[in-house]
C-alpha cells in the first residue's frame, strides 16, 4: 500500500508500492540497472536493448523478431524500425484472450449516455473483431486499403478499429463532430475507399444526426465504394435513403461469422493508421502511424507511465476522431486491462456523471483534459458525489493544466494519496515526450522527466540546451512513435518538424528545464508572446490568472502593438458563481492587477475581458490561434477540429472595432 503523503506536502512522493514493484521498477530490474537516472540514460545511448527489454516486458507478439532496432539509411527524418520483422500489433491484444485468466477477462466495458452498458471479455473480443474483419473482406478491403472510421466510442468503435489493423488495412479515424468539408477533404486526401459510421448518437438527451453529413459528404468521394452504416438505440427508422452502396454493421459483422479472418502479418513500417490533425495554415496534416511505432510506443507509455497491468480498468473519455482514442485503447488492451468507455457528456445529466462512472466500473485509471477538470471543479458539491475509491492513477493531458487545477483533481479523485500523472506528446509523437515515472516526486502542474527512448531536451533556436529559461522542445534522435512521414507529403513534413535547427525534430512546443530537473509546459511556439522584447509563454499568464477564485478558464495571446511589438490580451470565463451575482468588469480588473502584481508591469494586460465560453477542440484544447485571428479581424484558417462555433462570437463582441 502506499504512504499517503504529509498534509503539507506540495508534491506527491513514491512509497514503497512505487519503488518496488510499478511497471517502471519492473522495467528498472529488467535492464539490470541501479536507479532510473541510469535507465533513462541507457534508454537513449542504447537503443537497441532498451527496446529489446522493452517489447519483451510488454509481451509484443512478433510473428518473425526483428533482426536490428533501426535502418537510419535514409536519414533520421526516415526511419525504418526494426527491420527484418513482421507483426501484426492486434495480435498482442489477442494473446490476452488465449489464457486462462486472461479468456474471460472483460476486454470493453461501454457505457453510454443513458446509462445503458455494453461489455465482452477477451475471448469474445478477439473472435468479434476477426469475423468483423472478415466481413469488410467480403466488401472488397483488402490489405493497405484505407477505411474511415466516424463513430461515436463503443464497442462497435473498439471492434471496427481492431478489425481494420487486423486485416492489414489502414483506419483513418474522423472526429464524430466534423462537417461535410473537413470529412470530405480527409476522405479524399486518405484517397478512402470505404467508410464505417454511425448514424448518429446522443448528446445530452438529444439525437446528434452524423448520417446526413456524411452522406453529403459522399457525394463528392467517388473513391468511396460502400458505407457501413451502425444504427444506435435512438436512430430513426433503418433503410431511410439507404442505396445499393449501403451496407450496416451488425450484417457485415453477421457475414464474417464462421469466417474468422487471421491478423495478416506486416511489416514494422507498413501503416495501420492515417490521422489529420489542423496545421496553422493550409489543409490538415495527415499523420502515418504504423504497426512497428505507435502500438509500441504506447505499450511502453503504459508500463512506464501508466503503471497499468492485466486486470485494471481504464478510462479516459475521448473521442475516437482524435489521436486520444486510439491511445486509450491501445493503453488498455495491449497491457490486458479493461477498457471503460463512456460515450455521452460528461456533465449529463449532471456534474456527477465521471465520478459515477468511476464508482459504477471500479476505475482504476482515470484520465482527464484540464478543461473537464476545470469544469467539475466549478462545481465540486456535485462533481464529486461519486465513490472513486478505486482510483490508482490519475492522467491528464491535452494542454497545460496550473497547479491549483491539478491540486484539486488529484486531492478529489485520486483523495490526496494516489499519482497524477501529468502527459504531453502530440498526435505525430503517438505517446509521451514528456512526463512522470512513480519512482520519483511528481511536481503539481509538471512533468518529472523526459519519456525514456526519447531523446527530448529544451533548447534555443541555435539547438543549444537551456535550463532555467524558456526554449523550444526538441528531440534530437529519431524516435519510435514518430510519424512516418505525413501521407503523400514528405516535403511538408520535413519543413513542419525539421527545417527550423538542422537535425533536430522541433515539436512546436516552449518548454521550462527547472534546476532540479523538472519540466513545464509553457504553451505552443506559434503562440509565444513577446511584449517589450521580454518572450513569455501564454501559459505562464493563464496559470496567474486561474488563480482568482472567480475564474473558471483563461486563454493569453499576442495582439500586434506599435509601441511593445505586442501587447497581452487576455479572455477570462468566469465561474458560475461570479456570472451569476458579480460584475465582469471588476472580475478584468482584478485580473490585470493580479498579473501587473505576479509577472511585472511590462506584462500588464492591455485588455481582459470576459466571455461565456473559449474556442475549443473537442479534445478539450483551448484554440488560441483561433481566438487571435478572429480578435484581430483576420482569417482563422482551418476550423474544422473547432467544437463550439458559438465561441468565436463571443470573442467578436469584444474586439475593439466591435462597435464600430
Amino acid at each position: 500500500m502506499r504512504e499517503p503523503p504529509s498534509a503539507t506536502a506540495a508534491t506527491w512522493q513514491p512509497g514503497p508500492y512505487e519503488r518496488e514493484s510499478s511497471g517502471i521498477a519492473q522495467l528498472m530490474r529488467a535492464l539490470g540497472v541501479p536507479s532510473y537516472e541510469a535507465l533513462l540514460a541507457l534508454s537513449t545511448r542504447e537503443p537497441a536493448r532498451y527496446w529489446d527489454t522493452v517489447t519483451r516486458l510488454c509481451g509484443i507478439a512478433w510473428r518473425v523478431p526483428p533482426q536490428a532496432y533501426a535502418d537510419l539509411s535514409r536519414g533520421p527524418q526516415f526511419p525504418r524500425w526494426f527491420p527484418g520483422a513482421q507483426l501484426n500489433w492486434v495480435e498482442t491484444v489477442f494473446a490476452h484472450a488465449r489464457t486462462p485468466q486472461g479468456a474471460q477477462r472483460p476486454a470493453v466495458v461501454a457505457e453510454k449516455e443513458d446509462g445503458s452498458v455494453q461489455q465482452l471479455d477477451y475471448a469474445q473480443l478477439e473472435l468479434q473483431v476477426r469475423e468483423f474483419a472478415a466481413g469488410l473482406a467480403a466488401l472488397g478491403v483488402g490489405r493497405g486499403d484505407r477505411v474511415g472510421l466516424l463513430m461515436e466510442n463503443g464497442v462497435e468503435a473498439t471492434v471496427s478499429l481492431l478489425a481494420i489493423a487486423c486485416m492489414g488495412a489502414v483506419v483513418v479515424p474522423l472526429f464524430s463532430g466534423f462537417g461535410v468539408d473537413a470529412i470530405a477533404a480527409r476522405l479524399s486526401a486518405a484517397e478512402a475507399r470505404l467508410v464505417i459510421a454511425t448514424t448518429g448518437f446522443q448528446r445530452r438527451g438529444k439525437r446528434v444526426d452524423v448520417q446526413a453529413p456524411m452522406r453529403e459528404a459522399w457525394a463528392r468521394l467517388p473513391g468511396v465504394q460502400t458505407i457501413v452504416w451502425k444504427h444506435g438505440a435512438h436512430a430513426p427508422t433503418a433503410g431511410t435513403g439507404d442505396g445499393p452502396r449501403d451496407a450496416y454493421w451488425e450484417a457485415v459483422a453477421q457475414s464474417g461469422v464462421g469466417r474468422a479472418l487471421a491478423p495478416v502479418a506486416m511489416a514494422p513500417d507498413d501503416a495501420f493508421m492515417v490521422i489529420y490533425t489542423s496545421g496553422t495554415t493550409g489543409k490538415p496534416k495527415g499523420v502515418v502511424h504504423t504497426h512497428g511505432s505507435f502500438p509500441l510506443k504506447i505499450a511502453h507509455d503504459a508500463v512506464v507511465h501508466f503503471d497499468v497491468h492485466p486486470g485494471d480498468r481504464f478510462a479516459w473519455p475521448a473521442d475516437m476522431g482524435w489521436i486520444a482514442g486510439s491511445l486509450v485503447l491501445c493503453c488498455a488492451l495491449l497491457r490486458g486491462a479493461t477498457l471503460v468507455c463512456y460515450d455521452g457528456a460528461p456533465d449529463f445529466p449532471d456534474w456527477s456523471r465521471m465520478s459515477r462512472l468511476v464508482e459504477r466500473h471500479r476505475v482504476t485509471h482515470f484520465g482527464s483534459a484540464p478543461t473537464l477538470i476545470r469544469g467539475m471543479a466549478s462545481n465540486e458539491a456535485v462533481a464529486t458525489r461519486g465513490d472513486v475509491s478505486s482510483v490508482r492513477l490519475l492522467i491528464t493531458a491535452g494542454e497545460g493544466i496550473d497547479p491549483e487545477h491539478f491540486g484539486w483533481f488529484q486531492r478529489h479523485f485520486g483523495r490526496g494519496t494516489q499519482p497524477l500523472v501529468n502527459y504531453t506528446g502530440g498526435t505525430e509523437a503517438s505517446g509521451a515526450l514528456l512526463a512522470s515515472v512513480l519512482v520519483r516526486p511528481i511536481p503539481p502542474s509538471g512533468f518529472n522527466t523526459t519519456s525514456p527512448g526519447v531523446d527530448v531536451d529544451v533548447a534555443d533556436l541555435q539547438g543549444r540546451p537551456l535550463t532555467g529559461a524558456v526554449g523550444e522542445l526538441v528531440v534530437r534522435q529519431p524516435f519510435v512513435g514518430m510519424t512516418q512521414s505525413f501521407w503523400q507529403d514528405d516535403a511538408r513534413y520535413l519543413d513542419t518538424y525539421w527545417s527550423t535547427v538542422p537535425g533536430l525534430w522541433l515539436h512546436g512546443d516552449l518548454a521550462l528545464r527547472r534546476e532540479d530537473g523538472n519540466f513545464f509546459m509553457m504553451g505552443r511556439s506559434d503562440d509565444t508572446l513577446k511584449v517589450a522584447g521580454k518572450r513569455l509563454g501564454p501559459a505562464e499568464v493563464e496559470e496567474v490568472v486561474l488563480e482568482l477564485p472567480g475564474v473558471a478558464e483563461a486563454a493569453a495571446i499576442g495582439v500586434d502593438d506599435a509601441d511593445k511589438g505586442q501587447k497581452l490580451v487576455v479572455f477570462v470565463v468566469p465561474t458560475p458563481d461570479a456570472s451569476n451575482g458579480g460584475s465582469t468588469d471588476a472580475l478584468a480588473r482584478a485580473a490585470t492587477a493580479h498579473v501587473d502584481k505576479r509577472l511585472g508591469r511590462p506584462f500588464r494586460p492591455a485588455a481582459v475581458h470576459a466571455v461565456r465560453q473559449l474556442p475549443k477542440t473537442r479534445s478539450s484544447k483551448i484554440m488560441r490561434r483561433v481566438i487571435r485571428s478572429v480578435y484581430c479581424g483576420t482569417p482563422p484558417g482551418d476550423l474544422s477540429s473547432l467544437d463550439n462555433p458559438a465561441a468565436l462570437d463571443d470573442i467578436r463582441a469584444v474586439r475593439p472595432d466591435a462597435g464600430a
